[in-house]
């Protein structure tokens, strides 16, 4: 038995709100993604197909979907009860796909088409370590078409060359600013869906999955090293193209 459209929308507004603690300018920055893809997919005379990497409960595919109507959209996530809040919720945001970014086959199991004109990830992609990275961002580059895009909005810290901590400090002056820490945190909404019997065995098939202990944390690198490992990767240009603090907007043209 699925989930009741109740349970799912009371579920992502407090995701979203959540979330919020995390990502500065949240909005704007999905706004700034949005803007990116309009852009490389305005006149291409047909319908463009966007990947959704670390989709959760499709925050991002359902804002693209309202810019973009005519977009094909693939959402792609591991996390079985976030992905099932986003096909309750945007049962019509995208096209949605239970597999591992990074793990052997997952490209396939995204059953493209056609070539992609978008690939856009919020918040995932910091947790791959650098061989899986350079590995996913190769992967990326051979389903883009020519002059197509990876944008990725996410938490990439400045390397020993720039003012991190500063850049930290003023991302954290304006979360605080925006009152977001006055929302729950991630622990906290994990303990409250637990509660919820509509959610108890999605939540089994989350923890069946759940790494090892010690694995899954975020592995942190830089800006620097991520736009080393995407001209790596064979993307002929790629540069952050909005910042605040440590959250960034950051483009790789195929």
């Amino acid at each position: 038995m699925g989930l009741s459209l109740a349970t799912a929308e009371r579920w992502v507004e407090r995701w979203e709100l959540q979330q919020e603690r995390y990502a500065v300018d949240r909005e704007e920055r999905f706004t700034v993604i949005a803007d990116v893809v309009e852009h490389v997919t305005a006149g291409q005379g047909s319908r463009p197909l966007v990947v959704d990497l670390g989709c959760g409960p499709a925050s991002l595919a359902a804002r693209l979907v309202r810019r973009l109507p005519d977009a094909e959209i693939v959402a792609v996530d591991r996390d079985p009860v976030l992905l099932e809040l986003g096909r309750t919720h945007h049962p019509d945001a995208a096209r949605y796909v239970d597999a591992e970014i990074g793990a052997p086959g997952w490209t396939w199991a995204l059953d493209l088409d056609r070539p992609l004109d978008a690939a856009v990830s919020t918040t995932a992609l910091h947790y791959l370590d650098r061989d899986t990275l350079l590995r996913v961002y190769r992967q990326l580059a051979a389903l883009l078409r020519p002059d197509g895009v990876l944008v990725n909005g996410d938490h990439l810290p400045q390397d020993d060359t720039g003012p991190a901590g500063i850049a930290a400090h003023v991302g954290r002056c304006r979360a605080d600013r925006q009152r977001v820490f006055a929302h729950e945190d991630w622990g906290t909404w994990w303990a409250a869906v637990a509660d919820d019997p509509e959610l108890t065995d999605l939540l089994a098939e989350r923890r069946r999955r759940e790494a090892p202990a010690g694995t899954g944390r975020p592995a942190e690198l830089p800006l620097s090293t991520h736009l080393e490992l995407l001209r790596q990767a064979g993307f002929a240009t790629a540069g952050p193209v909005w910042q605040y603090g440590e959250s960034c907007v950051v483009v790789a043209v195929r």
